[in-house]
């Protein structure tokens, strides 16, 4: 129970010896022990789980990927990495489908090698690209305040895209973003040559970049508008990253064995909460 409390619940050491009436040193060999043997966690079979599926940094060669049951709010795989690499998300999909995940969907913010893995391992699943990833990214390169007329009027298509909530005002959307692209399709490809190489290359690639980011993931954006059940981002995954994040931060010094070590047992006790509800 204090273990949990000081996974979960942000105890640190010193609140613990206070509660618990221990010594320091018998917590932390106590916790000690239980950072040795941390827990596997156990796949849920269920059907038509729409998956979230994303990872986070917390060392530049320590990266925490999860498969995440939206519906249920539940983790059911994950796997340490240094980086999002296509042949262990590949080996992580086949496993889930084996483990008796039967997956309706998707949800993900357009990583290459994911993509890729999605399509090799399950072609027929409805894939939802990351509505917000997709908004943030156009933003960055549009920039706040971008100084062509065509980057304002871009940015203001962009800005309303996580508002649209029915085919209705998808239409009106998309018919907005083709009248922009033939109002300014030559601005968009104007070229500069060098007259020496005959080399070119776009003037406004950073306004290219961004319409056609948001034009390549057009056909994955707005699988959710057919099926409520699909999550439209991945902002539920990301706010869990924040708060195992936080609760890490609290207990800085962990080596880096027993920081996955913490991770897991994070994870294991989330997903034991949830268990009470399934």
């Amino acid at each position: 129970m204090w273990f949990e409390k000081w996974i979960v619940g942000k105890r640190t050491f010193d609140q613990l010896v206070t509660e618990t009436g221990l010594s320091m040193s018998t917590v932390q060999r106590l916790f000690k022990r239980y950072l040795k043997e941390p827990p596997m966690l156990s796949v849920y079979p269920s059907e038509r789980v729409n998956l979230l599926i994303d990872g986070t940094y917390f060392t530049k060669d320590l990266c925490l990927i999860l498969y995440r049951d939206n519906t249920i709010k539940f983790t059911q795989l994950y796997r340490f990495s240094d980086g999002e690499r296509y042949e262990e998300l590949k080996e992580d999909l086949v496993n889930l489908l084996i483990l008796g995940v039967q997956i309706e969907s998707i949800t993900c913010d357009g990583h290459r090698a994911l993509l890729r893995a999605i399509r090799k391992v399950c072609p027929h699943v409805t894939l939802q690209r990351c509505v917000i990833h997709v908004q943030r990214m156009c933003r960055i390169w549009l920039s706040s305040n971008p100084k062509s007329i065509p980057g304002q009027e871009l940015r203001k298509i962009v800005s309303t895209l996580h508002q649209i909530q029915s085919k209705k005002e998808l239409s009106y959307w998309l018919l907005d973003l083709a009248n922009w692209d033939a109002r300014h399709h030559q601005f968009v490809h104007e070229k500069t040559v060098n007259p020496i190489t005959g080399k070119f290359w776009y003037k406004h690639k950073l306004l290219r970049r961004s319409f056609y980011v948001l034009t390549s993931a057009l056909p994955n954006l707005f699988a959710y508008l057919d099926n409520p059940r699909i999550p439209k981002s991945t902002n539920g995954l990301e706010s869990f990253f924040g708060h195992l994040k936080t609760n890490l931060n609290i207990h800085r010094g962990l080596s880096t064995r027993n920081r996955k070590s913490f991770l897991k047992w994070y994870l294991y006790f989330k997903n034991s909460r949830r268990k009470g509800f399934l």
